[in-house]
């Protein structure tokens, strides 16, 4: 039977890379880096076609013929085939989100990643420039009632895509002598022009609706979750949470300020803040402390791998305010990780710029490089990379849950152990009254119809937000249905298997063994842990 399986779980990993550009890019695979993603009627209909095959050959396995790492992974193929069976037939967001049609991070990965010699990277660069015209007209093809919000961010969003190919595209193409780029360039701006002139058309008359409906919001949080927590439970163990994290915060504040008021609190750590012109050293400076802090304390394995302090590139920017951008578990080549930060807009006010980097201060800074670098997602996602397996399965199956959860664990791994003292510790309990919020704000809005300014009070009021940070969070919960619960759920789960560290196995070496599967979902995890 392992053989069998292992030869369909193959099969059916050749199927989700070869038919998903997207997905090939994240795991690192390359065979499709000539190509965009084609959401036209035909192509979506053979796609299911074809995923309603492998969801039968993985149905005909039997994970108790199976050892524990192939059991596991017959299960996560078999949920990553119907999360995307849904995602097409279901969702259909391709129908009606236009940021599933933005090129931009295709076509960065080829300029950015150093996976191959420029040439090589140039020519499938080209024909990714090529397809855009087609692309976009699909795009504009079957997409209707979009949601404004959606159209919005989309629009700032293809603004950066326009100028990475105006600007790295020629810097590209200048390390290849005679390759010529202008004509293949010159109709992707026209396309992209054309493309964002028939979004704006559309912007005053966007009438879709960005609240997904509890029947769907709840069938998306189980694929996003891989979890057997139900959204009532889910609720009411947040709602719990966030009693608890505020009188742990409120106990934070009275042993730096001798009282228990936690925005005075704050207010005084936002002192201390960086400016855009800083905040990319500020965060290198912090990324240092954060390993020579692990290091010290032996509290998991350090990799030798390259992470990079960079600044967001404008085609990602509007959704969150950092994110880690790891080479995939497939990627062969040895490729730096870019921990990525965006600054704010040229177009905002100085008060809107202050409340920014009050929330974003030196120590929320620590903290927030603790989650996205060391030893959050950067050494967890290394870490996955050099797990090996009989199959693909596990390198495709990344839980968003496990990724998430681990970073929050890490944060407060790290506060524990006394990194950033009771600074960065009330820095990191706001984070936790953040992170609850953000999974009672992801059901609230779409399954409730939580109005904007009770969101926004929920926020300000009980997570102590700063006004900007609260209404891009607003927007974020508008935007991406389901992830905002991973950090909640993830944390809840990762840190009850840290916590189920036998007597004698160390804390380190316990770490390591939660980081040596890749990132299977939690409760996998605990299988293949065995607790």
């Amino acid at each position: 039977m392992t053989r069998e399986f292992r030869k369909t779980a193959e099969a059916v990993v050749d199927d989700l890379l070869g038919g998903d550009p997207v997905a090939a890019y994240y795991v690192g695979d390359h065979r499709t880096d000539h190509e965009l993603p084609d959401y036209s009627a035909d192509a979506v209909a053979e796609r299911v076609r074809r995923l309603r095959e492998d969801a039968d050959a993985l149905v005909e396995i039997d994970p108790d013929d199976l050892g524990p790492e192939d059991a596991v992974d017959v299960q996560l193929l078999a949920s990553a085939v119907d999360e995307r069976l849904f995602a097409l037939t279901e969702l259909r967001e391709h129908e009606w989100n236009p940021l599933v049609h933005n090129p931009g991070a295709l076509l960065d990965g080829l300029i950015t990643r150093e996976f191959a010699p420029p040439a090589e990277r140039l020519e499938a660069l080209v024909d990714r420039l090529r397809t855009i015209p087609d692309a976009l007209a699909t795009a504009e093809n079957v997409l209707r009632d979009c949601p404004r919000i959606h159209v919005e961010t989309a629009l700032g969003q293809l603004e950066g895509t326009a100028a990475l190919i105006t600007d790295d595209v020629p810097r590209l193409a200048a390390e290849v002598p005679g390759f010529d780029v202008t004509a293949p360039r010159t109709a992707a701006l026209a396309a992209l022009d054309r493309h964002r002139a028939w979004l704006t058309d559309h912007l005053e008359t966007a009438v879709g609706e960005a609240r997904l409906g509890r029947r769907r919001w709840e069938a998306k949080l189980w694929h996003e979750l891989d979890s057997e927590l139900t959204a009532g439970a889910l609720l009411d163990a947040a709602e719990k949470r966030l009693a608890d994290v505020g009188e742990q915060i409120r106990e934070a504040a009275k042993e730096l300020t001798g009282t228990d008021d936690v925005r005075a609190a704050l207010d005084a750590l936002a002192a201390d803040r960086p400016d855009d012109a800083t905040v990319l050293a500020r965060a290198q400076e912090g990324l240092r402390a954060t390993i020579e802090f692990v290091r010290e304390h032996d509290l998991v394995s350090l990799t030798d791998d390259e992470c990079r302090v960079i600044e967001m590139p404008e085609f990602a920017r509007g959704v969150a305010i950092a994110y880690c951008d790891a080479p995939g578990p497939l990627e062969t080549a040895p490729l730096p990780t870019f921990y990525a930060i965006a600054p704010t807009p040229a177009d905002w006010s100085a008060d809107r710029r202050d409340s920014f980097y009050r929330e974003y201060n030196d120590h929320m800074l620590r903290n927030l490089t603790v989650h996205e670098a060391v030893p959050g997602h950067f050494l967890q996602l290394s870490h996955a990379r050099r797990f090996r397996a009989g199959t693909r399965a596990r390198a495709l199956c990344m839980s968003g849950s496990f990724v998430e959860g681990w970073a929050v664990y890490a944060e407060e791994m790290m506060v524990d152990a006394g990194f950033g003292g009771p600074q960065v510790r009330m820095q990191q309990l706001k984070m936790q009254l953040r992170m609850t919020i953000n999974a009672l704000l992801d059901q609230l809005v779409h399954a409730e119809g939580l109005a904007e300014a009770d969101a926004m009070a929920l926020m300000l009021d009980k997570g102590f937000q700063e006004e900007r940070e609260a209404a891009g969070k607003w927007r974020r919960a508008l935007l991406t249905a389901g992830q905002l619960s991973t950090y909640f759920v993830g944390y809840t789960e990762v840190s009850a298997v840290a916590a189920a560290r036998p007597s004698d196995v160390p804390v380190k070496t316990w770490h390591d063994r939660m980081l040596a599967h890749g990132s299977p979902s939690p409760r996998h995890l605990r299988t293949l842990l065995d607790v």
